[in-house]
């Protein structure tokens, strides 16, 4: 039987992530740090798709513990998704550097160190799948959130290179980015939804990246037009639009 790790578990799209692969009959592992919030999505999963879900205590922001928490789990996932992530705010953080560091930390560091420790250990076996949630906005900053786009860009970069080094060691990466997504973390935002993604998209894309090898997927495919547009603006007209 298959399973799979899911890193930050109480969002909408792990969620939603989550069941889809419960579906399918892979052993589920929750992976996050709100415990009971854990424990009731674990058991609407198992009660739901009458499938194996296990729990464990994980902090992305908690370093020092990623080995620790990955030497726990006392198995090797078959596919390991990194779904969490922090959006912050843009403006606190220009004059706040505790903000600016968690978004940094949370969106880029503490995903590349826990998938650096799952990449090593799946290099050693010849196989295994990560998923990393990526996102739009890492393409090009703009002055509305361009703290969360540097952690995203660099992140997208991580993976890609990740990528390159796995091919060859039997293992695949796949890098996601959504686009708007209507969850928690965007609640009160005003959301044009045609290119508005629900939580359900996200987890069915996901399984069908994994079942097929992708290598990076937007989830709505008009967000490829979008940004292939934005990444073409010239600079010097660019750098005036309020974005």
């Amino acid at each position: 039987m298959k399973s799979i790790l899911i890193l930050g578990a109480t969002s909408d799209v792990a969620v939603a992530t989550a069941r889809r692969f419960a579906e399918e009959k892979y052993t589920i592992l929750l992976a996050a740090r709100d415990k009971d919030n854990m424990t009731r999505i674990a058991s609407d999963i198992a009660i739901r798709t009458q499938t194996d879900v296990r729990q464990v205590l994980f902090d992305a922001e908690d370093i020092d513990s990623h080995a620790r928490f990955y030497s726990s789990l006392g198995m090797t996932p078959d596919v390991t998704v990194c779904v969490f992530g922090y959006l912050g705010e843009q403006q606190r953080a220009e004059h706040d550097w505790a903000e600016a560091s968690k978004i940094i930390r949370v969106n880029y560091t503490g995903a590349v160190s826990i998938l650096s420790i799952v990449a090593n250990d799946y290099a050693r076996l010849g196989k295994g799948t990560i998923v990393g949630i990526s996102s739009v906005a890492g393409e090009r900053g703009r002055q509305s959130n361009y703290f969360y786009g540097s952690a995203k860009a660099g992140f997208t970069a991580f993976l890609s290179g990740l990528r390159n080094r796995m091919v060859m060691r039997g293992v695949h990466v796949v890098t996601v980015k959504p686009g708007f997504i209507n969850t928690k973390m965007t609640a009160g935002m005003p959301l044009p939804k045609p290119i508005t993604a629900e939580p359900v998209q996200l987890g069915s894309a996901i399984f069908k990246a994994v079942a097929k090898k992708k290598n990076v997927i937007y989830v709505l495919p008009i967000w490829r037009i979008i940004m292939l547009i934005i990444r073409n603006i010239p600079e010097g007209i660019f750098k005036k639009l309020k974005l």
